[in-house]
């Protein structure tokens, strides 16, 4: 293996050894707390513009398999590891995750102090960084390193038609801001006929498809940026079922008027405890963002909170007082991790049918 570089936007230089694609990559270096679930996380479209920094120190070990990927193309900016298994042993494994990330030109860097690289992100935050060639200086790439994000990431994750997928029970929406397969397939295994749209798609047109509810999925980067999607749901609220699940949850929040604000280091992992505050139960989670809901800001909304997270107190859940609409932080078809908190699917799904039956049994017109 060849030596490479992890250049950090605070001056920190780590050497260690390429694996995968040997293009140089930088992004936002956050790192994720999850035993197993690389292929997962690698493929999920929330962590488009990130390098991820493995904690557990091997990755690879299990190879890469056909049926465990969230999206059709992996959509991670780099990858950090103390180790790297290139022998995986699994009966599912067909190719290397060395080979996998060459062929989808992921760059990643190996031999890594990990345990130090994420004390040292946990305690000042998230950064900047990025995987280049052994030759690069801090001075050569802090320019670069400078760069905040302005751009409307979901327009690289969200589909640009829409598509359906048959089912012979209630009729969901779902608008697409990065979409994790298996939510996709929660749905559809609960015989829902699913029409999944892009993220920009008008209320009115969605209106047309006579959807029984509206999910707002899962996606990357700033929530404030998604105008569109904001006014959106604005325009469907009162209308119609809205579930939301990560920036579909922020998005939701947003456009009943509460505040996003920005975490220190993000969450990414999936052993996350949250409350359910409604039956004062514990569940574990899986996570992937760096922002949250302002508590504060919610106060002159119609929001209720619904979840808590046990680590830091924050909003993980939310329902509208008024109106069948609610929304979480977290992941709950899980895809790697607990399947504790699938049941918020079913809930949806008698959420659409007393819907229904307030309106004489009728889908929306």
């Amino acid at each position: 293996m060849s030596k490479r570089k992890l250049i950090l936007e605070d001056g920190t230089t780590l050497v260690g050894e390429a694996f995968g694609s040997e293009r140089v990559t930088e992004g936002a270096v956050i790192f994720n707390t999850g035993m197993t679930g690389y292929q997962e996380i690698m493929s999920d479209p929330n962590y488009l513009g990130h390098i991820a920094v493995m904690t557990y120190p091997s990755i690879g070990s299990y190879g890469i398999n056909r049926d465990d990927f969230e999206s059709i193309t992996p959509f991670i900016n780099g990858i950090i590891t103390k180790e790297v298994n290139d022998e995986p042993s699994n009966f599912r494994s067909e190719e290397t995750l060395d080979a996998f990330m060459k062929r989808h030109q992921i760059p990643g860097i190996a031999g890594i102090d990990t345990r130090m690289l994420t004390r040292l992100l946990r305690d000042k935050g998230s950064m900047r960084g990025m995987i280049t060639d052994a030759s690069a200086t801090f001075e050569s790439v802090q320019e670069v390193l400078k760069k905040e994000e302005t751009s409307l990431l979901v327009e690289k994750t969200s589909i640009t038609k829409p598509y359906i997928v048959p089912g012979e029970g209630a009729r969901v929406v779902i608008i697409d801001l990065g979409m994790k397969q298996t939510i996709l397939h929660e749905l559809t295994n609960l015989q829902c006929h699913v029409t999944v749209v892009p993220y920009d798609t008008s209320a009115e047109d969605i209106l047309r498809f006579k959807p029984d509810g509206v999910l707002l999925s899962n996606g990357p980067g700033n929530p404030t940026f998604v105008q569109t999607t904001i006014e959106t749901v604005q325009a469907l609220l009162g209308e119609i079922p809205i579930f939301g699940i990560g920036l579909g949850h922020q998005i939701f929040a947003q456009a009943c008027g509460a505040n996003i604000t920005k975490l220190n280091h993000g969450n990414y992992g999936n052993s996350f405890p949250v409350k359910d505050l409604a039956i004062d139960k514990t569940w574990i989670t899986t996570q992937s963002r760096q922002y949250y809901v302002a508590e504060a800001s919610i106060e002159n909304t119609d929001l209720t909170v619904t979840f808590r997270s046990l680590n830091d107190d924050t909003v993980e859940g939310l329902k509208h007082k008024k109106f069948d609409a609610f929304s979480v932080q977290f992941n709950p078809e899980g895809a790697p991790g607990s399947n504790d908190t699938k049941y918020l699917f079913e809930q949806f799904i008698e959420m659409m049918k007393q819907n229904r039956v307030k309106n004489g049994g009728q889908q929306h017109a």
